[in-house]
C-alpha cells in the first residue's frame, strides 16, 4: 500500500510539472482568432521560426464563416497564410496557392510555394517588450488578409491583386499574383547578389505598384519602415482572409488603378501610358483617375528626358 501511495504521489508531482509547463508556455503569450470570410474553405498554414516551438497545429481547414483560436507562447516567431484550392488524398495532396509541399492538411514545418500573402510574427519575450507584425507580399499574393488587435495599428492586403494582376505576373495555373523576383529572378528585384542590402536595392516598378494597392504591406525586401507594426500590452489578434468592405479600416485604403508593367526610369513613361490606356479601352477610368494617370505620365516623360539627356552627356 505504502508503495501504490509513493507511485501515485509521485505520478502526482509529474502531472503537475507537465501542466505547469504548458500553463508556463502560454504565460505572456497570445491567442491568434483565424477567420475566414472567402467565398469558400482556406487551408491557413503555420510555420514557426528556428528557435520557436510549434503551435497545436501546422495546418488546418477553415471553412467559409468559421473562426478558429490558437495561443502562441511568449517569445514565438512565425508566420501564417491560406492555402487555397485544396484537395488531399494521403501524402499527394496539393493546394492550387500557398501549398507547402506536404500533400497532408498538416504543413510539418515546411513553408508557403510563392505565390502566398504571409502573415508574419515576433512576439514579446525577454528584453522585447514590443510584438511585431507584418502582411508581406514579398513571396507573391494569393488571398486579401488584415491583421488587427485593440489598440494597435491594422495591416494587411485587403485588395484583390489577382483580379488586376500583370500578365506576366499571374501564377502558371492562373491563381495568385507572383512577385516580381520569383518571375524574373533578376537580383535587382530578389534584392540579391550586389543588390543584397537597402543602399542597392530599391522599389521596382512592380513593387511601387504593389505598395499603391497595399500601404501598409511589404512590397520588397527592404521595405521596414512603412510595413513592420509594433504592438504592446495585447494578448490577441485576429486574423482575416477576404475581410469584408465594410470592415476595412481606413488606414489601410488603397488607390485602385491597375498593376503597371515592368520598366524603370527610361521607360516608365510608356508603362504609364499602357496603364491609362488600357483604363479608357475597359471604361474603367473617371475623371479622377485621368487626371492621376495623366499627372504620372507627364512625371515619368520629364523623368524619361532628364535620364536621356544623362546618358547623352
Amino acid at each position: 500500500m505504502a508503495s501504490l501511495i509513493a507511485l501515485s504521489s509521485s505520478i502526482g508531482c509529474i502531472l503537475f510539472v507537465i501542466v505547469s509547463f504548458f500553463r508556463g508556455s502560454v504565460a505572456g503569450g497570445v491567442t491568434f482568432t483565424f477567420t475566414n470570410r472567402c467565398g469558400g474553405t482556406v487551408w491557413p498554414g503555420v510555420l514557426a521560426n528556428s528557435g520557436s516551438p510549434p503551435l497545436e497545429t501546422t495546418g488546418f481547414a477553415l471553412a467559409s464563416g468559421e473562426a478558429r483560436s490558437m495561443a502562441a507562447p511568449a517569445g514565438w516567431s512565425g508566420r501564417f497564410w491560406a492555402r487555397t484550392g485544396c484537395a488531399f488524398d494521403g501524402a499527394s495532396g496539393k493546394c492550387a496557392t500557398g501549398d507547402c509541399g506536404s500533400g497532408e492538411l498538416e504543413c510539418h514545418g515546411s513553408g508557403a510555394e510563392p505565390p502566398a500573402t504571409l502573415v508574419e510574427f515576433t512576439l514579446a519575450g525577454g528584453a522585447s517588450k514590443e510584438d511585431y507584425y507584418d502582411v508581406s507580399l514579398v513571396d507573391g499574393y494569393n488571398v486579401p488578409v488584415v491583421v488587427e488587435a485593440a489598440g494597435c495599428p491594422a495591416t494587411g492586403c485587403l485588395v484583390d491583386l489577382n483580379e488586376r494582376c500583370p500578365q506576366e505576373l499571374t501564377a502558371s495555373a492562373g491563381q495568385g499574383c507572383r512577385s516580381a523576383c520569383e518571375a524574373f529572378g533578376r537580383p535587382e528585384f530578389c534584392c540579391s547578389g550586389d543588390f543584397g542590402n537597402p543602399d542597392t536595392c530599391h522599389p521596382s516598378t512592380y513593387s511601387q505598384a504593389f505598395k499603391a494597392a497595399c500601404p501598409r504591406a511589404y512590397s520588397y525586401a527592404y521595405d521596414d519602415a512603412t510595413s513592420t507594426f509594433t504592438c504592446s500590452g495585447s494578448d490577441a489578434y485576429s486574423v482575416t482572409f477576404c475581410p469584408r468592405a465594410g470592415a476595412i479600416p481606413s488606414s489601410l485604403k488603397s488607390s485602385n488603378g491597375p498593376l503597371p508593367r515592368p520598366g524603370d526610369v527610361v521607360n516608365s513613361a510608356q508603362v504609364a501610358a499602357d496603364s491609362w490606356l488600357a483604363s479608357l479601352a475597359t471604361g474603367e477610368s473617371d475623371a479622377a483617375t485621368t487626371t492621376s494617370a495623366a499627372s504620372l505620365l507627364l512625371q515619368a516623360a520629364l523623368a524619361a528626358a532628364v535620364m536621356s539627356l544623362l546618358v547623352s552627356r
